[in-house]
């Protein structure tokens, strides 16, 4: 028998999350059926969507969503052999019991020297997202000039390199001077601290004065209105992520964009990753090689132990990360 530890949500979110919301729960996991694996926890991802989806996809009590690497460490399941290691949707648990539907085996050429963390950021589901954002939504070409905010992050920070792969110029907003300095360090060639500069406006039109042709929207709110503004004709707009909404205890409203996309004939899509799962073992091992040429460059905020996942959920809720922000058990 296993003692498996798990971290529920007490209660939903009110505005900006709390320690009191959290609870750690305690059970001992039963050995594995016929066709069953036992998974152990190895590194766990906080991410800006569990905020938002917890709203719709969770309701009080329930673990808390999000992705790990686990290893196997019991196994009556031949795809899943004791020792190997796999992707799991399990949320915030040390342990699951699973019957191998949804585990993803880390892929088979993973180098040694590189971590197996990477697999819930630049190489799992944020890289993900930042090739499919480029390549299916914005259909970028090389010569175009892209937006990128939150460019720091777990998905902007690729997108930005992505987007120096394929032969774009890359400007990116980010909030601390630090954050500036890493972008910097990653090729991007205009970036500038949205905290610090006197005017979104004249610092959208200084890092690129002819526009931008492309947008890849991790923010929300009314920064975004002030972007759109700026935007090339017939420029598009790849909307991933509001993270500057999803604490707001009243929805937000306005500004409404709709006349300047209609004079600038612009695209705005939303989108998630999941639309394409079919090309996912195809763009996983594109990723892979990227991070083994060194095109791609990986940076990560690692909080030790499975007692400090709240705090790393809040403190990335908060930008303390640069890179994915991920936790080692």
């Amino acid at each position: 028998m296993v003692k498996a530890k798990s971290w529920v949500m007490t209660k939903h979110f009110d505005g900006f999350p709390k320690k009191s919301d959290f609870g750690l729960k305690v059970e001992e996991l039963p050995e594995p059926k016929d066709g069953e694996v036992l998974l152990e926890a190895v590194f766990l991802s906080v991410d800006p969507y569990m905020r938002s989806f917890s709203k719709i996809h969770m309701k009080e009590g329930d673990v808390m969503i999000g992705g790990q690497v686990a290893k196997v460490i019991q196994s009556k399941n031949p795809a899943f052999p004791v020792g190997s290691h796999v992707v799991s949707d399990s949320g915030w648990r040390t342990h699951t019991l699973s019957d191998g539907t949804g585990l993803i085996p880390i892929l088979s050429e993973w180098p040694k020297d590189v971590s197996l963390s990477l697999a819930l950021g630049a190489i799992g589901m944020p890289g993900l997202t930042a090739v499919y954002g480029i390549e299916e939504v914005l259909g970028l070409q090389k010569g175009e000039t892209l937006l990128v905010n939150a460019a720091a992050g777990a998905v902007g920070s690729v997108v930005g390199q992505i987007a120096k792969i394929k032969g774009c110029k890359v400007v990116g907003s980010a909030g601390s001077d630090a954050k500036v300095a890493y972008l910097k360090e990653l090729g991007f060639d205009e970036v500038f601290n949205y905290k610090t500069v006197g005017s979104l406006e004249e610092a959208l039109r200084k890092a690129s004065p002819e526009g931008y042709d492309c947008f890849f929207e991790n923010v929300g709110g009314p920064s975004s209105d002030v972007v759109l503004q700026q935007m090339k004709n017939f420029g598009r707009i790849a909307v991933c992520g509001s993270i500057s909404t999803y604490n707001d205890s009243q929805p937000q409203t306005g500004p409404y964009p709709y006349f300047t996309m209609i004079i600038k004939e612009l695209k705005m899509e939303g989108f998630l990753q999941s639309r394409w799962e079919h090309k996912h073992p195809e763009t996983l091992k594109r990723l892979l090689a990227w991070v083994k040429e060194g095109k791609l460059q990986c940076r990560e905020h690692v909080t030790k132990g499975f007692e400090n996942m709240p705090a790393a959920f809040m403190g990335m809720l908060q930008g303390e990360n640069t890179g994915k922000a991920v936790v080692a058990v």
